[in-house]
């Protein structure tokens, strides 16, 4: 089933701007980039991840915003965002990525690609597009847009279609997780199924803030 198309592949122009801050480099400024790119288990071919005590484990080969997510903030900030600069590798378009179900497959181009969970803000993201309530903004906002890792590798272009090729039985989306993660414990009782498909680092800290919410202590992620 067809779910949308890639608008732009972003690989990152890594910088040492003041936006930076104590991290003093970030690759979060991306690119459109022309041609096939290759995505791989490792990550994009041709990318740079600086930040590697946070970024670039096997389950966040790849990261994904939505083309109307960029111009929604574009709106809301009262400047220009274009494809990169959520710092995302896939600017997609015509769905939200943001319902996809944690654990669903996904066929772009010559890639098969899973869905692991949700991108968490941060200051970096702030400074780079210097709005310091950002992390806060973005968080209400709850549209994070999904992590994904590469099943199986492949070249991936802008134009190509985002095929749906299964979906797991739960019905935790990347925002429903996000949610929980930052907080909501309204929708508590529908996480334990998510578990096992999380990778093990994002299972152990979900289960740690599921604890906390049976016991009925707010713990943010």
């Amino acid at each position: 089933m067809k779910l949308g198309c890639v608008e732009s592949v972003n690989l990152a122009v890594v910088s040492t701007a003041a936006w930076t801050g104590r991290k003093k480099s970030s690759g979060m400024d991306k690119r459109p980039t022309a041609g096939p790119t290759m995505f791989t288990a490792d990550g994009v071919v041709g990318d740079t991840v600086v930040d590697r005590a946070v970024h670039g484990a096997w389950y966040q080969a790849a990261y994904a915003f939505q083309l109307e997510d960029l111009r929604y903030w574009s709106e809301r900030l009262g400047k220009e965002l274009v494809p990169g600069n959520a710092g995302e590798n896939l600017t997609l378009s015509g769905f939200d990525a943001s319902d996809a179900l944690v654990g669903e497959r996904w066929r772009i181009g010559g890639a098969v690609l899973r869905v692991t969970g949700p991108r968490s803000p941060c200051v970096v993201f702030a400074g780079f597009w210097d709005h310091p309530k950002l992390v806060k903004e973005f968080t209400a906002v709850g549209r994070p847009g999904p992590y994904l890792a590469v099943e199986q590798a492949g070249e991936i272009s802008a134009g190509d279609t985002v095929e749906l090729l299964d979906r797991p039985e739960h019905d935790v989306s990347v925002a429903t997780l996000f949610a929980f993660l930052f907080g909501n414990r309204e929708v508590t009782d529908r996480i334990p199924p998510v578990l096992e498909h999380l990778p093990q680092p994002w299972a152990e800290h979900t289960e740690k803030l599921l604890a906390g919410a049976q016991r009925g202590t707010v713990h943010q992620g």
